[in-house]
């Protein structure tokens, strides 16, 4: 029976002036295609302000906030840098250039790498020491890498389409990044269905996208799983993208009735076409024996406490498991400058819905968890032993912290124990971290680069949180191939990706031990201060402020006042 709450009028017509505007984005050439993306990047700096004060006052706290921070990274700055990141493909084309530097193209040992990050000398300056490396599937070598790579503008253009877009309710430029991907990547126009958490982000988006909603590219509409399966199952849509978790993905191909088991056995899905997704998983951080220094141990609490604290943990990619050596006499002291870091942060709450509820089952399974910071609600479980822990088996998606410790007779051991823990007892596939000193790496590089080639992750953080691969643009973010639609995991498919590769098995990011000046006394030298989105850092708001208006328009003349701010930090 049709739900009556539901306007299917709107959504017919959303769905119909797609339709009839399929070709004609089809059919737009790349110079026009560049010139509607040069006119939204002003759009997205004139509506900057204003959206993240809208998402800070979403999570209870104020558009000054320190926790604000986050919220221009992961609205202006992330749109920005993932338009700019496009811009810089879609330029070379333009000029008659492969998407992609032949160089950066490489085979070694029988794979084949491709080299995404950084892409250019602003890059270089700005993010100086950290990388990004595509690995590509096996069987496919560098001259074919080069030959498909944006096939939408090299002779294979997609057939006009029309995708859904399920939006995530967390992070709130996931939204506006599938439907650059879907419109640039692949062709298609769009329509996007805001998630009911975030729909307030409706009119910055339509704003932002405005060329394309004005000629019928893109249809922004609101709505909850009813709206969302009306819009799957329509005639005239062609292709579905969803962020979010596994069973929204199963409820949209399989059903909620009492058939939905029969049907995925028998493999009679309720929706028959193309459907990506992006799941999330319990994202695991791997922390190899080293002898560190004290500021090592403080530095990298930091960096932990980013991963698991950065939007209240409310993030697919978000840590959940800290894998420590069992014996290593540095567990106990990055644990105590982890306790140090969540007591100091400044109070805030677990917005995203449901999220209380998840964290009291984790204190009822864990009467004994510490809790931290002033209301509490930051949990840490320091020795989880029992591999059915719901920590271990399901996604807490908010700011809960188990610690897993596992047998090092050796750095070598320790991380395959590691390897393997993340692979066959953790579910999802789609980011795991792994910090490693420098010397570490030099004394057990053989036992590094294998942990490195066996950890069966999308994306993999080298020192460096795996939700950076969600902001760069060059880079592609979505989980580990091999999952199917009986068994969906962390989902199936890449966005963002700029540089449009095919046939991507995974990225591997690599970024400085330790912050300039102290990478030089590491093994890590680099001019990279403390990242700006660490939760610790004391002018991120500022940094993050001046590099989004940087990031829209690059200029030698605004570098200093960017440096300056990113130095006190």
């Amino acid at each position: 029976m049709a739900d009556p709450a539901v306007d299917f009028a709107v959504l017919d017509q959303s769905v119909a002036t797609l339709r009839e505007s399929a070709d004609s984005w089809t059919t737009t050439p790349v110079a026009e295609r560049i010139t509607l993306l040069e006119n939204m990047l002003p759009r997205v700096v004139t509506s900057a302000a204003d959206m993240a004060a809208a998402c800070a006052r979403a999570k209870g706290y104020g558009p000054d906030s320190p926790w604000a921070t986050e919220d221009w990274i992961g609205a202006p700055w992330a749109l920005a840098q993932n338009v700019s990141a496009t811009l810089h493909v879609l330029r070379r084309i333009a000029e008659g250039k492969g998407p992609v530097d032949t160089g950066a193209v490489q085979d070694s040992a029988g794979r084949t790498f491709v080299d995404v990050f950084p892409a250019t000398r602003w890059d270089r300056l700005l993010l100086n020491g950290f990388t990004a490396r595509v690995w590509i599937r096996p069987g496919t070598d560098a001259q074919q890498v080069r030959d498909r790579a944006a096939g939408e503008y090299r002779g294979r253009p997609g057939r006009p389409a029309v995708a859904l877009v399920l939006g995530a309710g967390n992070v709130a430029s996931i939204t506006a990044l599938d439907i650059l991907h879907k419109l640039y990547a692949e062709g298609q126009v769009v329509v996007a269905k805001m998630n009911p958490v975030n729909a307030y982000l409706r009119p910055y988006f339509e704003r932002i996208f405005a060329d394309f909603t004005d000629r019928g590219w893109v249809r922004f509409v609101e709505g909850g799983p009813a709206e969302g399966s009306y819009l799957a199952s329509h005639p005239d849509v062609d292709a579905i993208h969803v962020t979010g978790s596994n069973s929204t993905h199963d409820a949209i191909l399989w059903g909620t009735d009492e058939h939905a088991e029969q049907r995925r056995r028998d493999d009679t899905p309720l929706v028959a076409k193309p459907f990506t997704s992006e799941l999330g998983g319990i994202s695991p951080c791997i922390v190899a024996p080293g002898a560190w220094s004290e500021a090592d141990f403080r530095f990298q609490a930091e960096h932990i406490v980013t991963s698991k604290m950065n939007n209240s943990g409310h993030n697919c990619i978000a840590t959940q498991i800290l894998v420590l050596p069992r014996s290593w006499d540095g567990t106990e002291r990055l644990l105590d400058q982890i306790r140090k870091v969540l007591r100091e942060l400044p109070p805030r709450s677990d917005y995203y819905p449901g999220a209380e509820q998840r964290l009291e089952a984790v204190r009822k399974a864990h009467p004994q968890a510490e809790t931290h910071g002033e209301a509490g609600s930051r949990i840490l479980v320091p020795d989880i032993t029992d591999h059915d822990d719901l920590m271990i088996t399901d996604e807490v998606f908010g700011s809960a912290l188990g610690v897993v410790r596992l047998p090092d007779p050796s750095p070598a051991e320790f991380l395959r124990n590691a390897v393997e823990f993340a692979n066959d007892t953790l579910p999802g596939t789609l980011g795991a971290t792994l910090v490693v000193h420098p010397t570490t790496e030099r004394k057990h590089r053989a036992a590094v680069e294998a942990a490195i080639t066996d950890l069966r992750y999308g994306t993999l953080g080298v020192n460096c949180w795996s939700g950076m691969g969600f902001l760069l643009g060059y880079t592609p973010w979505g989980a580990y191939p091999g999952h199917t639609p009986q068994d969906i995991g962390s989902g199936v498919g890449f966005v963002h990706n700029a540089f449009m590769l095919e046939d991507v098995e995974k990225t591997v990011l690599r970024a400085p031990f330790a912050p300039a000046p102290r990478g030089l006394f590491t093994g890590s030298p680099s001019l990279s201060p403390r990242p700006p989105h660490f939760v610790t850092n004391r002018t991120g708001l500022t940094t993050i402020e001046r590099l989004t208006h940087f990031t829209a328009a690059p200029g030698a003349t605004k570098l200093p006042a960017l440096f300056a701010s990113a130095l006190r930090g």
